[in-house]
């Protein structure tokens, strides 16, 4: 079975955008997608790379540009839950260490369905501990041991080696997928990826 992995951070909207195109890329080829936390702003200092509102705020029209392609996209894959945040940015160094709890904890998936519900299609403050608690409580999460354990060295650890071993393997930004070590940037390369898959599976 085709594996792919994912290495994303909550505080991206293309990566959200991303995550909901998944499933269906799943069930179309039968590929498996393994998420894989990273904090973006860690990739950034490692890749003197910085988020498109910082590095094209001087650009005129630039912004505008791509608000209008996420729009489009938007609309074409019918994704009609997105509403961009209003705390944009958020600082994700919590959520993205919870992402690790969870996996370590074989809950990945629910964690992330959660909280991509509340950053992008019922947004609050995510670097707020008490608008984290209120998020996972309502979905069924143990808000409490994730808010515990995110404190502690070892989960810290993890996400600082994902990031690392992301970055040393080409990341500069999220979404990346890697299939195989052929690297994918961004939500509009899904087409690309899958086409690749199908053609590996022939």
């Amino acid at each position: 079975m085709t594996t792919v992995e994912f290495h994303f951070d909550f505080g991206s909207p293309n990566a959200y955008l991303s995550h909901k195109l998944v499933p269906g890329i799943e069930r179309r080829t039968g590929a498996t997608f393994r998420y894989v936390p990273v904090l973006l702003g860690g990739v950034f200092k490692l890749t003197n790379n910085r988020s498109p509102i910082d590095a094209f705020k001087d650009v005129k029209n630039k912004l505008a540009y791509q608000r209008l392609e996420t729009e489009r996209f938007v609309r074409r894959h019918g994704l009609t839950a997105y509403t961009w945040n209003p705390h944009f940015p958020v600082n994700t160094v919590q959520i993205m260490r919870g992402a690790i709890v969870a996996d370590m904890d074989g809950a990945l998936m629910p964690y992330v369905e959660a909280v991509y519900h509340y950053m992008w299609e019922e947004p609050k403050k995510m670097d707020d501990p008490e608008a984290i608690r209120a998020a996972l409580e309502a979905s069924g999460i143990d808000a409490a041991r994730i808010l515990a354990r995110i404190q502690e060295q070892d989960v810290k650890d993890a996400l600082l080696r994902n990031t690392e071993a992301s970055v040393a393997r080409g990341t500069f930004g999220a979404p990346t997928f890697y299939l195989g070590e052929e690297m994918y940037f961004g939500k509009d390369r899904l087409r690309d990826l899958e086409e690749e898959i199908a053609r590996l599976a022939t």
